[in-house]
């Protein structure tokens, strides 16, 4: 079966909004991240284990607000107390996770093909967020992550690199285009390239 990607019929590249007369370097960078591994990690509440051993893809988990643990193919992020959001290139991760979490005290569930993902790059990525978002984003940085509402819509945020500010957003498939659309008409100020 092929996968079809949630923002595949609406992610059109090349040039949209106040791009005239600027540097293409100095735009922001609109794309659709395709091809991920999602899974949601919740360790019951009745559960003993500690979760501090725990290895996957040589990263252990970490019970600390806004966190994110990498390395260049797996990105663990904070979702909540004892709630992980495990994101990778690496789609055979999965079997391993399965094996690692056991259902006895670990609740793991794949939502690679529930979530809409994009990223977008450049020096106003986190302007546009703060034009729908309550959040303060001035105190996001690199390898931090939040949960939030963006017009409305819920979505997690993952700041992977601030040199420039290149910000993965997440959001449910079935919010995927509004979400897109709120992003992408946030971005028609400062002009975007989309990728």
């Amino acid at each position: 079966m092929t996968s079809v990607s949630a923002l595949n019929h609406i992610h059109k590249t090349g040039l949209f909004g106040n791009y005239e007369n600027k540097n293409e370097e100095n735009l922001l960078k609109v794309s659709e991240i395709k091809n991920l591994l999602i899974v949601q990690i919740v360790q019951y509440k009745n559960s003993k284990v500690s979760f501090e051993n725990i290895d996957i893809d040589n990263l252990k988990l970490k019970n600390l607000p806004l966190s994110v643990v990498s390395n260049k193919d797996t990105r663990i992020l904070w979702n909540g107390p004892k709630n992980w959001l495990l994101i990778s290139i690496k789609k055979d991760l999965l079997k391993n996770i399965s094996k690692v979490f056991k259902e006895t005290d670990f609740a793991v569930t794949d939502l690679s093909h529930s979530r809409a993902a994009m990223q977008i790059e450049g020096h106003d990525a986190k302007e546009v967020l703060k034009k729908g978002c309550p959040f303060n984003f001035n105190i996001l940085e690199k390898n931090n992550s939040i949960n939030s509402t963006y017009n409305s819509i819920a979505f997690t945020a993952d700041m992977t690199d601030d040199q420039p500010n290149k910000i993965r957003l997440f959001t449910l498939r079935s919010f995927g285009e509004s979400f897109y659309h709120s992003i992408t008409d946030s971005s028609l100020e400062f002009g975007y390239k989309a990728i």
